[in-house]
């Protein structure tokens, strides 16, 4: 039998509107083996609209028996055509960013598929460290690939939010993907950037180490970025991978299109791998 069967999946999500919106723009889909967060840009009617296409094209892939690189690659696509769709207000056009991850398989083995659009971020903690997997797709970006700025420069550019690609542009967006091995133990974090735009990658990871809870780390880190200024919406999705031998009971999703309450919208869920391998 392969490794795959015997992989569990524990996972908690976490979403706010931040402190000085009034509405909550991002949209996260949890559940399967599917893990995506969607932070919409263009305003009401717009960004709100567009994240929740996004993810509603994606949904397909949660009660998939296995996801593989070519059903995300046309869900993406879909998601894309989707946000294409939406009317806006002339002169204002709809998007979305799009990052997240899905469990597969390469060879027999379990793998992580990582997939990103725009600036929200996907990030792995192995083996105490924390690693960005996801590749930024913004100005600020480019400026830190090409030395005319620093790290540390970017995080307050006045051009850090604007995405180089994103679902809804005019041209078809180029998605990134990788994949990563999957080991016992790997923790999986998807956010909206309210979040890294509030926390050092240094901190996010603190609070990733000491929470070993998925749910209460995904709590935690939505509360910090709030009192840090909350200053976007910030959506956290946090992932662990373990070799549980038992099944675990699978709930159904709730709706992923974030709630635009005040309260944290928090949604525990356990979800055991049952794909069988091709």
């Amino acid at each position: 039998m392969s490794d795959l069967a015997s992989i569990g999946l524990l996972w908690g999500a976490a979403t706010h509107r931040g402190a000085r919106r009034r509405l909550n723009e991002d949209s996260y889909l949890a559940g399967g083996s599917v893990f995506f967060v969607a932070d919409g840009m263009g305003g009401h009617e717009a960004g709100e609209v567009a994240s929740a296409a996004a993810v509603e094209a994606l949904r397909p892939l949660v009660t998939a028996e296995v996801v593989g690189v070519d059903d995300v690659r046309c869900r993406v696509r879909t998601a894309h055509d989707a946000v294409r769709r939406i009317e806006t207000a002339p002169g204002r056009g709809a998007g979305t960013t799009l990052t997240g991850v899905a469990l597969t398989a390469q060879g027999g083995e379990p793998y992580w598929l990582v997939v990103n659009l725009g600036d929200s971020r996907t990030y792995r903690l192995a083996d105490g460290e924390l690693e960005q997997v996801s590749v930024d797709h913004s100005e600020v970006q480019e400026l830190v690939d090409a030395g005319s700025i620093t790290r540390v420069e970017a995080q307050t550019h006045p051009r850090r939010h604007v995405v180089t690609r994103a679902l809804g542009a005019p041209e078809i967006p180029d998605a990134d993907f990788w994949f990563l091995p999957v080991h016992a133990g790997d923790r999986l974090l998807v956010c909206s950037d309210g979040l890294t735009g509030e926390l050092s990658d240094a901190r996010i990871a603190l609070v990733l180490l000491v929470e070993a809870d998925p749910q209460a780390a995904a709590d935690r880190l939505v509360r910090e970025a709030l009192e840090a200024g909350g200053r976007d919406n910030i959506t956290v999705v946090v992932v662990d991978a373990s070799g549980l031998t038992e099944a675990l009971e699978s709930t159904a999703p709730r709706d992923g299109h974030a709630d635009h309450q005040d309260e944290e919208d928090t949604v525990p869920r356990r979800s055991p791998w049952r794909g069988a391998l091709t």
